[in-house]
């Protein structure tokens, strides 16, 4: 039983938590990048699309539809390059992107085409998402460089050194 124990607490000495971590970010980051570059991807033959799609006959709803659908894609693409930046999500660009992917449906539905329900809904959806808006300048910021965990950690260990040196 002795062996047994002492080679398993031998590996969890030998792992080192801050290596794993990065390690883990890194590959995080990596599968970001490739979103990133599969969202390029897409655009690029969005882009392709919006331009045929001005040829005649123009149609005014798929036009706008397909400009509309461009800036989505910008705006997941500024997502991911704040989230590669920041190592988080912004919760006012999400927002904004989920507003504007609703409004491209009701544009390209067309109001009087939907019923009164789904109006009803939408326009509570897009509610909640304007108050998460103004809600979102009044949170204080959490991710400007401030980390509060490490703080909390830097204050616990100078009051542990406190302590060690006014005891002895």
């Amino acid at each position: 039983m002795q062996t047994t124990e002492s080679s398993s607490t031998s590996w969890i000495k030998t792992l080192n938590r801050s290596h794993l971590v990065r390690t883990l970010e890194t590959v995080q980051d990596g599968i970001v990048v490739s979103l990133c570059l599969g969202l390029f991807c897409v655009m690029v033959v969005q882009l392709r699309d919006l331009f045929i799609s001005l040829l005649p006959p123009l149609n005014f709803r798929e036009v706008t539809a397909d400009i509309l659908f461009s800036l989505i894609l910008v705006e997941l693409f500024r997502l991911l390059i704040i989230y590669l930046q920041e190592q988080r999500v912004s919760i006012g660009v999400a927002v904004e992107v989920a507003i504007v992917s609703v409004l491209r449906e009701v544009i390209v539905r067309g109001v009087l085409e939907v019923e009164w329900t789904q109006v009803l809904a939408t326009c509570a959806f897009l509610m909640v998402m304007a108050l998460l808006l103004i809600v979102r300048v009044w949170l204080p910021p959490t991710f400007s460089g401030v980390d509060p965990e490490r703080r909390i950690a830097e204050n616990y260990q100078a009051n542990k050194e406190k302590i060690t040196m006014n005891g002895h």
